[in-house]
């Protein structure tokens, strides 16, 4: 059922489906560190007072015993540990890697030594926290304790994030996208040789996602992050919100004037279905709508400006049927010419400019079963 009508599946009926926020800002739900990260394994260790290693610092070996002997007590495997600068994937001594037994816990210790941490990637378990090697930052040998009050958060280091290039700045340009929108929405690139595009998922300011995007069209995101709308933030205290299909149609929004819209994070289906809509748990497709309920719930007037094509279309209709159509409006974009229309907010921006784009969300058709009056921003 809809989220804006007082049934079964409305997500003010679903409290175990709220998004709990610690105090600290985080998001209650398990977030992961970067998968794909270096692995390296220590297969024997020098015994002089102090380790080199390649990034040109070096550890003190005496931090670096008591930092092992912490982890052990946790259930950590010493000898599987990499050294001070690097990623290890280790087995998580709490969920054992689960069905597949897989290397599912993100292990670093920073080039000082000075402390380790760690974090789960699998959905189902998340254990994370740190540990200092100085006595004086442990817990008085309470290392649950620790591991519970200190968990680590996701940031732009650990994902190997870095500023744009000008190769990228000019990609977006050519989409009339400013450099200024994008510093404002913290967009990056993937630090390699791959000219990879990073959007970050943020949930009150906090890293709880990423995804990638190459200039050929190919995605990627994080593993075993939450799911969540692009541009959270943006709409946390809209009455009024415009929901689109890209991370980049967000941001021409943007160019056209409308801060307060959020992007779906994944593809439109390929048609509209005609079943029943599942419960809230097995709504997985959609699961990034109940996450993110506490703020959609918010808004008295949804626009949705997905794509022009069937997809798009039908992705329209899966979210109305979620949010209640009696609060969703529908974006028509503009004629390409007399057979064809323009596909979505970046190429309305793009050929035609944001006064046009900014008509198009002016103008977007009421869903409403009852009324068929374009919308009055």
């Amino acid at each position: 059922m809809p989220f804006g009508v007082a049934q079964a599946h409305h997500l003010n009926s679903c409290p175990r489906l709220s998004v709990k926020m610690t105090l600290d800002g985080s998001s209650g739900l398990s977030t992961a560190l970067r998968r794909s990260v270096r692995c390296s394994r220590t297969e024997s260790r020098p015994q002089e007072a102090r380790l080199q290693h390649s990034k040109g610092g070096v550890a003190d070996m005496t931090k670096l015993r008591e930092l092992e002997q912490k982890v052990e007590l946790l259930g950590i495997d010493r000898e599987d540990l990499s050294k001070p600068g690097f990623y290890s994937n280790l087995f998580c001594p709490k969920c054992r890697g689960g069905q597949k037994v897989e290397r599912s816990l993100s292990f670093h210790i920073v080039q000082s030594g000075e402390f380790a941490m760690w974090r789960c990637f699998r959905m189902e378990c998340g254990w994370a926290g740190q540990t200092f090697a100085d006595s004086d930052k442990s817990c008085d040998g309470d290392y649950a304790a620790k591991e519970v009050s200190s968990t680590v958060q996701m940031t732009e280091e650990s994902l190997r994030l870095e500023p744009l290039s000008d190769k990228i700045i000019g990609y977006f340009a050519e989409r009339k996208i400013l450099e200024e929108t994008l510093q404002r929405n913290g967009v990056k690139q993937l630090s390699g040789k791959q000219c990879a595009i990073s959007f970050p998922y943020k949930r009150k300011g906090q890293l709880v996602g990423c995804k990638y995007r190459t200039l050929d069209k190919k995605f990627w995101q994080e593993k075993g992050t939450e799911k969540a709308l692009y541009g959270l933030d943006d709409i946390s205290e809209s009455d009024e919100i415009v929901i689109v299909e890209g991370e980049i149609d967000k941001l021409s929004l943007e160019e056209a004037g409308f801060i307060n819209c959020a992007s779906v994070p994944s593809g439109a289906p390929g048609k509209v279905s005609n079943k029943e809509l599942p419960s809230p748990d097995k709504d997985t497709a959609f699961q990034y709508l109940w996450n993110c309920k506490d703020y959609l719930d918010k808004a008295s007037r949804i626009i949705l400006a997905t794509d022009g094509d069937a997809p798009g279309q039908a992705l329209a209709e899966e979210l109305a049927k979620r949010l209640g159509k009696q609060r969703c409006w529908k974006v028509n974009w503009p004629k390409k010419d007399d057979f064809s229309s323009f596909n979505d907010a970046n190429e309305v921006l793009k050929h035609l400019g944001p006064p046009a784009l900014r008509e198009a969300i002016e103008c977007a058709e009421s869903m409403s079963p009852t009324s068929s009056e374009p919308i009055n921003i």
